[in-house]
């Protein structure tokens, strides 16, 4: 070695050491004392051989270096950092503070100097200046190669190598928030809401004042459906920070999952106010006024969205999918314009030819127009991965095991409680005018598509055996009387934010809890479900052509839809079998035909007196969220029963799908 440090440099001797430290601490410590009778005194070897003791669990050892060598350098941060972990790693959690702050004053930007500073305090009791410690740390992450490589890894959609890279780092450091933070985030992206949620927790615990974990938490718990909790945590944000766009922005969105659209339509005109030149706010602001009813200054909204970035396909979707609204020549130039640049991102393209779809079938073009909603639907069942036969496995393990035998087993289980009337089916198919008539009723609330079901499966879902065939079905048919009682409570709980008047009924009109009746039914035994039934040519074109934001994956190709429909035929037929008139069907164009008799039928189910404002439905000012939204505020038209005629041509795929369904309906194949 000797001769090594006589023909080579210092440098280049110090870092071989470096370099053998972690793999062989030994080894390293030998060359570091050769280097040492060389180099007496060096601060660099002496630091080295310090840290080849702590790695061999001799802190004393490493103390009994760093201590004098601390003296001797008193402005060298890293030093100081090393004797600080030496001196935690003996306990001496005092001098290990003094040690570390030392180091922090020396060098701001060393975030693992930090980080142990945070662990210090914390262990001391003293929360507050260890929150601030750890803030620091997050402030000085960007300083942290592990950490940049798993960012960059991250924002190139690398999530495995990030994943990966941050479980290394929080290996050495399991107190990292920054990377817990980005941990989180991996977990969200995979869809792992739960793990998202339980890491946020831990970081907010280590750091409360950790901001931008505390708006991850926040938009996890939105996107979990417990939009109480989210609004909670956006409290302790705006209370920090009054004015931050961010929070406001995300408060906004949380309030119109809870209907809350006036207020948050005031959020968004304020934010409008500072950000004037911000599209996608713009569009934020059109929605929530479509919602509440705001039709025109909606209109307003998309349109100044669209003066701002031309090419947002989101938007162009938007004004098509108010329905009532119909595009000018001009603006469908625009649209074709967009459509014709090579450099229009795939979301934007797939927008614009719905968007391009909608505007020719209003002008009665009807073989562009449906060559545009095939290349939009061709792009997005691209990007899905919808298995026809994964939908038709789940309805078949249904019919199998929900029988008459199993429901009576269970009779008399779950909540009690009648508040609830589910309005179920396939979209497009006349849920939102049905839901539209019940809430014109004095005794019943219009809420929205409540997500609440769907976070039950998921739970449930959880709760069973992961290598299962159907772990949802099988963890429900395992629970006791009392659990299913208690989901319908859980239920109860989780949708009351929606409720805001004091009607002693409200609605669930999400379609696709179809798939859920024996759910329903076993945990709300007393609530309502109301299948809303369409012809399936027409509501099949209906869903082929409309662009939905989430959840209809079976939506984007001809073939796909008419199984689809199929499925959820044989689903129904089957729950009429076991479950007697437990279902109330409304066939979309009787109701056209015999509103008023059908309107009776469908209260006297409900168990309500028939009052006449349920056929003035239209007068009803309430919030609308689907696509049906203005179509509901005009009188019933028979002008949409069979405008599907006109793409006959080219929808032989949906009726070769359908099959049986389409001659018997609207019974079920082999039905009355």
């Amino acid at each position: 070695m000797t001769e090594t440090v006589a023909s080579g440099t210092l440098e280049q001797a110090l870092a071989h050491a470096a370099r053998l430290l972690e793999r062989d601490p030994a080894l390293a410590a030998e060359q570091l004392a050769e280097i040492l009778q060389v180099a007496p005194g060096q601060p660099r070897a002496l630091q080295l051989l310090a840290a080849t003791r702590t790695l061999q669990d001799d802190p004393s050892g490493a103390l009994a270096i760093l201590v004098p060598l601390a003296r001797t350098q008193p402005n060298a941060a890293a030093v100081h950092f090393d004797l600080g972990l030496a001196l935690a790693g003996s306990g001496r959690g005092p001098e290990a503070i003094a040690a570390l702050r030392r180091a922090v004053a020396l060098q701001p930007g060393l975030p693992q100097a930090w980080r142990v500073l945070g662990d210090c305090l914390a262990a001391a009791g003293e929360h507050e200046a260890a929150d601030a410690a750890y803030v620091s740390h997050v402030r000085h992450s960007t300083r942290d190669p592990r950490l940049m490589a798993a960012a960059v890894a991250l924002a190139e959609d690398r999530i495995p190598e990030a994943e990966a890279r941050l479980r290394e780092q929080l290996k050495r450091a399991p107190t990292d928030v920054a990377a817990i933070r980005m941990l989180a985030e991996v977990a969200a992206r995979l869809g792992r809401n739960e793990d998202a949620l339980h890491l946020l927790e831990r970081c907010l615990e280590l750091a409360p004042g950790f901001h931008e974990a505390r708006r991850n938490y926040a938009l996890v718990l939105h996107r979990a459906n417990r939009p109480e909790a989210a609004l909670a945590e956006i409290a302790r944000l705006l209370a920090a920070d009054p004015e931050d766009a961010g929070s406001r922005n995300l408060k906004a969105a949380v309030l119109c999952r809870t209907g809350d659209y006036e207020q948050a339509i005031g959020i968004y005109a304020a934010l409008l106010e500072r950000h004037p030149d911000n599209p996608k706010l713009w569009v934020s602001q059109g929605h929530a006024l479509k919602t509440a009813g705001h039709a025109e200054r909606a209109i307003a909204a998309y349109r100044r969205s669209l003066q701002l970035e031309p090419s947002f396909g989101e938007v162009w979707w938007s004004l098509a999918n108010l329905k009532t609204f119909r595009f000018d020549a001009g603006e469908l130039a625009a649209m074709r314009a967009q459509l014709a640049r090579a450099d229009l991102g795939e979301d934007d393209r797939l927008h614009l030819e719905f968007a391009v779809g909608k505007a020719l079938e209003d002008a009665g073009e009807y073989e562009p127009s449906f060559r545009h909603y095939a290349r939009g639907n061709a792009i997005r069942h691209a990007q899905l991965r919808y298995r026809a036969d994964d939908t038709s496995a789940r309805v078949h393990h249904i019919r199998t095991h929900y029988t008459r035998e199993f429901f009576a087993a269970r009779a008399g289980a779950g909540d009690p409680a009648p508040d609830p009337i589910f309005v179920v089916g396939l979209p497009r198919a006349g849920s939102t005018l049905v839901e539209q008539i019940l809430s014109s009723h004095s005794r019943v609330e219009g809420t929205m598509e409540l997500p609440e079901v769907t976070s039950i499966a998921r739970l449930l879902r959880g709760q069973g055996d992961a290598d299962g065939a159907m772990p949802y079905h099988d963890a429900l048919a395992a629970l006791d009387a009392a659990a299913l009682r208690a989901l319908g409570g859980r239920y109860l709980a989780h949708t009351r934010i929606q409720r805001k008047t004091s009607a002693p009924l409200f609605i669930d009109k999400m379609p696709n809890n179809f798939m859920h009746v024996g759910l329903i039914h076993l945990m709300l035994p007393n609530a309502k479900i109301i299948d809303a039934r369409r012809h399936p040519m027409a509501c099949g074109f209906s869903v082929f052509k409309q662009h939905f934001a989430r959840g209809q994956g079976f939506s984007y190709g001809l073939e796909d839809i008419g199984r689809y429909y199929r499925d959820y035929v044989a689903l129904m037929a089957h729950f009429d079998a076991v479950l007697p008139g437990r279902v109330h069907r409304v066939v979309y164009e009787r109701m056209v035909d015999d509103t008023e008799g059908e309107v009776r039928r469908l209260l006297d189910y409900c168990g309500l007196p028939f009052e006449a404002a349920c056929l003035r439905f239209f007068e009803n000012t309430r919030p609308v969220r689907t696509a049906s939204s203005e179509q509901v505020r005009q009188p019933i038209y028979r002008e949409g029963l069979e405008h599907w005629r006109h793409y006959a041509a080219w929808l032989g795929p949906l009726a070769s799908a359908l099959g049986p369904v389409l001659e018997s309906y609207p019974a079920a194949p082999g039905g009355e």
